[in-house]
Formats: structure tokens, sequence, C-alpha cells
């Protein structure tokens, strides 16, 4: 693939003047098929199946066409729904290819989360057998599609919890998903630019674990597309995360970049046989969702080498994952910040320490929900995040991910979707919930609960309760009763800050 220019100029986009990539793709379509140029080169690495560009490449195209044949047009969804495999990639890039829109459905969702965002994006075609898939890659009949796509054309659905508790399906255009594709180039570029010359001439494409489902913004836009951009190989753990899977899989693998969230790299650092592992091939460690401790920084040295760096972004699903990012160097100096705006990227803190993001990677809007996206998304198209931090010299600083946000590993909670859950058990008078600090996880989902007159509670039976109704990760691990009513404001709204100063008063 033909190296792209980083050369930026202004453009109108959806009304708004914006900063963007001079010379780029049109659309995803013309991504992949820039991407055949990368041959025999390891595309996707799954356990002991892989598949490499060229063969990738040839597998979409009959895929695309079986999809055509099952009556998939332009601007249809297709829901996805499945663990990582390349089946699932195959799937994605076929969707796409056709103008249709990929919807990424969470395989960690109970069956009624799923019939919700079903009813929601109304799909023409649900994916949940990959051995379907599997059975029209073969590349014997099948060419990639021709049809018109626009920049701005939706390409992606991607299922975002809100405040009201009902999931919102964020829509990715091309425009935004290739952005960000380049985006991720430039920051590469600027980080072998910062290594000796002849050192950057004989480095190999890049192996890269990605810990993160695809359904996932972080394991889809920043793994496997952003991936494609550099002709690097996404590698994966199959199944389920474990820590010692993972470092084995960073020895055996030669992975030379991981790509994770602060959760999965607290697991790994501390596991007993982490210093037993060879990781002397891995030379980056890229994540966000929050700023990293400087302890767990300082840690990844100890544990894999003086070789290893690391840099930190923050965005949300709704900027296509990527607002700032912080170098390693910047993050010597400055521990605990997230970094300053990526190229195309313009980001500003209002009177109220909102953060606020403008940028040709700002999603379309929420799907089917314009009173939604006009809330978060303004005239002059900037992202009202919900985040609060503050700028100082250039470089941005959380102070909060959202007043209520639970941040659970990789999943965000919000309290207010498990608290309409429980507050239809019969025991159940009050309830509250609310994040309390974790090591390992970053924080529990913790539940105070006040019974109903006359009522016995039994954790066991709420926690049962929940967990069939919502996905497990979402089910609290700390329960507290009381038979005082909750701290609430004239309004009636729960005080959480006062619940959680109760909590760390007991």
């Amino acid at each position: 693939m033909s190296p792209l220019s980083y050369e930026l100029t202004q453009e109108d986009v959806l009304g708004a003047p914006m900063t963007v990539f001079a010379k780029r793709h049109s659309s995803l379509r013309a991504l992949l098929e820039a991407s055949a140029e990368f041959g025999a080169r390891d595309y996707i690495v799954d356990g002991d199946r892989a598949i490499s560009y060229a063969d990738h490449h040839a597998a979409v195209g009959p895929v695309a066409t079986w999809l055509a044949e099952q009556g998939v047009r332009k601007g249809d969804r297709v829901a996805i729904l499945g663990w990582n495999s390349i089946e699932w990639v195959v799937a994605f890039w076929a969707t796409v290819s056709l103008g249709a829109i990929a919807v990424g459905l969470n395989a960690w969702w109970s069956p009624a989360e799923i019939s919700q965002a079903l009813a929601d994006c109304e799909p023409v075609l649900v994916l949940d057998d990959m051995s379907v898939i599997a059975a029209h890659m073969d590349g014997s009949a099948g060419r990639l599609p021709d049809v018109p796509i626009d920049e701005d054309d939706p390409a992606v659905i991607l299922y975002t919890s809100g405040t009201s508790g009902r999931a919102k399906g964020a829509v990715h255009s091309h425009r935004n998903i290739v952005c960000l594709v380049q985006t991720q180039q430039h920051l590469i570029n600027q980080r072998l630019a910062g290594l000796p010359s002849g050192q950057q001439s004989t480095l190999p494409p890049a192996r890269i674990l990605n810990s993160t489902p695809l359904f996932h913004v972080a394991g889809l836009h920043n793994g496997v597309v952003a991936g494609m951009g550099v002709g690097s190989a996404t590698v994966w753990q199959p199944g389920r995360f474990d820590a010692e899977k993972t470092l084995r899989l960073l020895e055996s693998g030669r992975c030379t970049s991981w790509s994770t969230m602060p959760t999965t790299l607290w697991r790994v650092l501390h596991h007993p046989v982490a210093h037993e592992i060879d990781t002397s091939a891995l030379q980056h460690i890229g994540g966000g969702g929050a700023a990293w401790s400087p302890a767990l920084q300082r840690l990844i040295r100890e544990v894999f080498g003086p070789q290893v760096t690391w840099g930190i972004g923050y965005g949300q699903t709704e900027c296509t994952a990527l607002a700032t990012s912080a170098s390693f160097a910047e993050l010597q100096d400055n521990p605990t910040t997230v970094g300053r705006p990526v190229a195309t990227v313009e980001v500003g803190v209002d009177r109220s320490g909102e953060i606020l993001v403008c940028g040709p990677m700002v999603m379309l809007g929420y799907w089917r929900n314009d009173a939604a996206t006009r809330a978060v998304i303004d005239d002059d198209r900037w992202l009202h995040t919900g985040d609060l931090g503050e700028i100082r010299n250039g470089l941005l600083y959380l102070s909060t991910r959202r007043t209520d946000l639970i941040l659970r590993g990789a999943e965000n909670v919000y309290p207010a979707e498990i608290e309409n859950c429980l507050e239809e058990h019969p025991a159940v008078d009050e309830v509250a919930v609310v994040g309390l600090p974790d090591d390992e996880f970053g924080q529990h989902v913790a539940a105070v609960v006040v019974p109903a007159a006359g009522a016995q509670l039994d954790e066991a039976e709420l926690a049962a309760f929940v967990k069939e109704r919502l996905a497990y990760y979402k089910v609290p691990s700390r329960w507290f009763f009381q038979d005082a009513p909750l701290p609430r404001t004239a309004t009636g709204k729960v005080v959480r800050g006062d619940v959680v100063t109760q909590l760390g008063e007991i």
C-alpha cells in the first residue's frame, strides 16, 4: 500500500469547516482494495489459524456476493453477533464494501439486550453462525462490489450504553473510520521517527496483540481496521481473556505491540508467571480508557524490560475512539495526562469543565435517535462528551469519565440501567448503583438497596435477578442493604456522592 501523505487542509464536513487529511482513501472499500498489496503478510492470527492479506482480500468478494444474494443492499443493516474470528472480520469487510451498515452486537449481552438492539437497528440479516461465512470464503466466485459509496455514508453501528439505561447505536461513517486509520498511521510514524534511522528501515511489520472484542470500537476500528492501514498482523488470544495465556501468546507470537486496557494490563503485570516470560520482542503498549497510574507505568518496565514504550489515548465511541494521544516521552514528564489532540481533531473545555471534541471522526449521530444526537452534538458539530477535564500546557487531563459512569475493566457501566432493573424486583423500594475502587477492574459495581416495607432482601436472589436480564459484567459484585432512605436532592434525584461517602464510612 502506497503511504499516504499527512498534509492537512480545510474542508466542509456535514456543514461545518474542519481540518482533514488532504489525501485519503474515499471509503473503507478503497482501504480494503489497497491492502491487497500486502500480499502474503499475516492479517489476522487467531490461535492456530491465520489469514494473509491476499487471502483475506480474495475471501471478501465471494462473501459480499453471497450477502447481495440474500438481499443486502446499500444502507441495509447486517448484524454480526459472535466472538472474535476471521469469519467475523470477513463478514464486516464484505458488508461495508456493499455500502451496507455493519452492526457489531455485544456477545456478552443477555437475550433481552440483544433483542432490544435488533429491534432498534432492524437488520435485514443477522450473522450469528460464522460457519455460514466460512462456507463462502473459498474465493471461487465473486468480486468486490462497485456500489458508489460517499465518505459520509454510514458504515458501522456500535452500541454504547446511555445514561437513560438504554443502549444507543453510535453511527460511524466511512469518513470517520478512514480518518481514524490515517490518524493512527500518523501517530505510528511520529513514534518511529524517534528511532535511529537505521533501526526504522529494518523494523519488520508489526504483530499487534489485541485483547479487545470486535464489538468494541477499540477491537474493531483501532484493531483490525487500523491494522490494515499499515499492513500489521492482528493477533488474538482465542476465547475469553486469560492473563497467563496472554503472556504466553506475547512470547510465542513474537508480538511487537499490545493494544490493551488498564484492567487487562494490570492483571497481566501482576500474574505470577509474568517475570518468566520472554517478551523481548515487545516494543510498545497502547491503550486508553483513562489515565494510567504512575505506578502501573513503572511496573511495565519492571516486567517487560527497558525496550518497551507505551502511549495512552482518550476518546469515546462517539468520536470513533480517538481524540487525544500521549506519547511515551510526554508521559515521562506528565504521567497522568491523556495527551494532546491528534491530527484533524480540536479539543476544548467549556466553562463547566466539560470536554468538547470536534473533527471528522465525530460520529454521524445515534441511530434513529435525533433527540439523543442533538443532546451531544451541537450545530457546529462539536461533541459534548459529558466528561470533565482541564487543559494545561496543551495537554488534556481527565477529572472524571462522565458523572455517573462506572468503568469496570473494558466495559462502561451506567448505574441507571442496573437501577431500573432492580427496581422491578418486588422486594426493592429504592436502589442506587455506584462504582467503588478496585485494583484489578478499576471499579466494582456496588448496589445500595432499601427494601420494600416488610420485605426480606437476599443478595444471591438479587444478583440472579440482574444476571437474568443484563450482561454479567453489570451484575453488582458488592451489595449493601439499609433501612434509611437514600440521600436525595430537593427534586428527588439521588445524591451519588453522598452514597459513596456513606459507603466509605461503613
